[in-house]
């Protein structure tokens, strides 16, 4: 990826324990502030989940301060560079996870499944007895994912649990004694997917450290198992081999990625509807998403964001 592109985005998360979250949520949105760092980090008991992006030296700056957070010291961070400014502000919020499952008593600090570095994925998901598992939702697999993974067809991650739970006998009623492996896009869910099934008794549980956004910066993609682009959390909406920019946009009634193709549909108008959504919203609706993406276009002509304008937060 260009490094002339002048915004460092930095995608971070960390399961360590955090007493006091207010304290922390009104330290880190300061310091943000202050660098003018715009992106969103969510502070949960548990630890700490973000996206942040700015200039090079304040993002090395907030990191810096990050890390003298309580077990943060080797926070897992991703790199990329966009060419402007993915985020519209800076969030800091206190949530009760900071990746929704909704099962409780989960040491993800301590008791998750084995690391496997992006050099050594291709290896483990090419074993014939690995079972390999895309732990993200519904849209983002279907614009990209690793040759050969289960789909879970999931629509948040709050019902992975119930998923692995109806479907392993079946995974793993095929005679052999399975690995499972598992991805998401920057480590956090499938971290957090394995401690779960740890949790129901399987131990040849293993994660791709640093998610797809590793793999996609370090394995060429002569070399790479990935099939098409992944999705992102920001105004990027997809980047794929090298974290170039990819080809999807978003629609910004529903929240779909969109390809090329997408977007030639009868159904598309931008900011309204798309061939996902189209069917699902009134009319009444539809007018009320033109009319906002009218206001949005008059603000941009005039060099200001209006307060309506698409954000790409979303439930994980």
């Amino acid at each position: 990826m260009s490094d002339n592109l002048p915004i460092c985005v930095a995608a971070l998360y960390r399961f360590t324990p955090f007493d006091d979250c207010a304290a922390l949520r009104e330290r880190l949105q300061a310091d943000c502030d202050g660098l003018g760092i715009h992106g969103i980090l969510l502070v949960a008991p548990e630890g700490l989940n973000g996206t942040i992006a700015g200039r090079d030296e304040d993002i090395r700056a907030i990191l810096d301060i990050i890390r003298t957070l309580p077990g943060c010291a080797d926070i897992e961070v991703k790199y990329s560079r966009s060419p402007e400014m993915p985020f519209l502000r800076m969030k800091v919020r206190i949530k009760r996870e900071i990746v929704t499952m909704g099962v409780e008593n989960l040491d993800v600090a301590h008791k998750t499944g084995h690391y496997v570095s992006a050099e050594d994925w291709n290896t483990l998901i090419s074993d014939p007895d690995t079972i390999l598992i895309d732990t993200r939702n519904d849209y983002e697999v279907a614009i990209g994912t690793f040759r050969g993974a289960v789909d879970p067809q999931t629509k948040s991650f709050r019902e992975f649990p119930e998923w692995f739970r109806s479907r392993r006998k079946e995974l793993e009623g095929q005679g052999r004694t399975p690995k499972y492996a598992m991805f998401c896009t920057g480590g956090i869910r499938c971290e957090k997917a394995t401690a779960f099934v740890k949790s129901e008794g399987i131990d040849d549980v293993y994660h791709l450290q640093g998610g797809i956004l590793k793999y996609l910066e370090t394995v060429g993609q002569e070399n790479s198992l990935w099939d098409g682009e992944c999705f992102v959390f920001d105004q990027r909406v997809s980047v794929g081999h090298g974290l170039r920019p990819g080809d999807f946009t978003l629609c910004h009634a529903c929240r779909h990625p969109l390809s090329s193709e997408d977007r030639t549909a009868p159904e598309y108008q931008e900011g309204v509807s798309c061939r996902h959504c189209f069917g699902t919203r009134t009319e009444e609706q539809r007018h009320r998403y033109a009319e906002r993406e009218h206001q949005i276009r008059l603000a941009e002509r005039r060099g200001t964001i209006h307060l309506g304008a698409r954000n790409q937060e979303r439930d994980n």
